[in-house]
């Protein structure tokens, strides 16, 4: 067992009259930590533990009726209810369980954030506290492993990921399988069941085209052309998958140059190891030629992780201009803007000297693989 970010957080977190939310992508250990969490709580406490599969919960839940909620689970110190999206409106009897029942604890988890989002956020408004979990985070790895595991395990984290079951997994053949599974089972499961997409095909296209333009801005036109596609239903795609934990938006940034590029995005994969996964490639660093946008996803993404478990609030773009310069992230934090760029190699960075000028207040710095671990850590 690798430990989380958030394993001795959990009871801070998990206050009497609000629900704790956690979500994230399938098979990142949502369920784990809390069960593992749940098997430190004393004795004298009741729990009540289930998931949205379960057709009693869902009867009572959906029926939103008091005389059979109150009962159902006034009982119980604490509730999980694991898969929540799987209950329809589930907001609204979280809600319900809530105001009505005095000083329950209760924690929902889901992988899919378009159904929990909209059907909890609402009603749970200042009712709620949520979590994003991640697969594995180099900081996790970093303090589980010590200093020399990221000198050691970088290339094979470009390759393939940092999912829990990939970290654990003691050979290269096993991490395969796991990835080509969570490709086959999980990867689109949220969308077909949720979403009446009747297959994955498309899905799967448009995702492999995605996986080569990755640190690239994207054209829904071009991919609906590719695809036989309308505009309307790539970007209605687009919009599941990243709201499924499968991608990341990556908007443009401008306040002040006409020729600033805004209004397109670039898209990452929330994991390398199922990036790799969509394209069946999963050569070593040394044999491949799209080394620099596995490190480009690689290095977002786990500053995508390090911004939500220390609370680094921000809003991230990307920075270019019609006549190719370019920043990989641009964090607007406090009234400040920081540039980076992601470079795996060693060369020399050149300030890019127009977006100074434009932002005088601003910070450019290049991260390579001297200096990656203070960016992520």
């Amino acid at each position: 067992m690798i430990k989380r970010y958030y394993d001795n957080l959990i009871n801070q977190l998990l206050e009497p009259n609000k629900v704790l939310v956690i979500y994230g992508p399938r098979r990142v250990g949502k369920t784990t930590m809390i069960e593992n969490f749940l098997k430190k709580v004393p004795r004298r406490l009741k729990i009540y533990k289930s998931t949205g599969e379960n057709a009693e919960l869902k009867d009572v839940l959906e029926s939103q009726n008091f005389s059979r909620m109150i009962p159902f689970f006034q009982d119980y110190n604490i509730i999980f209810i694991d898969e929540a999206q799987k209950i329809e409106n589930i907001g609204l009897g979280l809600k319900i369980i809530v105001d009505q029942i005095p000083n329950k604890k209760i924690i929902a988890t889901g992988s899919s954030s378009f159904a929990l989002s909209n059907k909890v956020g609402e009603p749970l408004v200042g009712r709620q506290t949520i979590l994003k979990l991640y697969p594995i985070s180099m900081l996790e790895l970093k303090k589980e492993y010590g200093g020399a595991y990221p000198i050691e395990n970088i290339d094979n984290l470009l390759v393939y990921g940092s999912y829990p079951e990939v970290i654990t997994s003691n050979t290269f053949k096993k991490k395969k399988e796991f990835l080509n599974q969570i490709r086959d089972s999980y990867l689109f499961k949220d969308i077909l069941e949720l979403e009446n997409v009747k297959s994955s095909k498309k899905i799967h296209d448009l995702l492999r085209l995605i996986s080569f333009q990755i640190g690239k801005e994207v054209s829904l036109q071009e991919l609906g052309s590719r695809l036989g596609l309308s505009k309307n239903t790539v970007e209605r795609y687009l919009d599941l998958l990243e709201k499924s934990f499968v991608l990341i938006n990556l908007r443009g940034f401008s306040r002040n140059l006409r020729k600033e590029i805004t209004k397109t995005s670039r898209y990452y994969f929330y994991d390398n190891g199922v990036r790799n996964a969509v394209i069946g490639d999963f050569r070593p660093i040394s044999q491949r030629n799209d080394i620099g946008e596995l490190w480009e996803n690689y290095i977002f993404t786990e500053r995508l992780k390090k911004q939500e478990y220390h609370n680094i609030y921000t809003n991230n773009y990307f920075w270019r201009t019609w006549d190719q310069k370019e920043i990989d992230l641009v964090e607007e934090r406090e009234g400040k803007l920081y540039g980076y760029e992601f470079k795996y190699s060693k060369e020399k960075f050149i300030q890019p000297k127009l977006f100074l000028e434009t932002y005088p207040e601003a910070e450019v710095k290049l991260i390579n693989k001297n200096n990656y671990l203070d960016f992520i850590t």
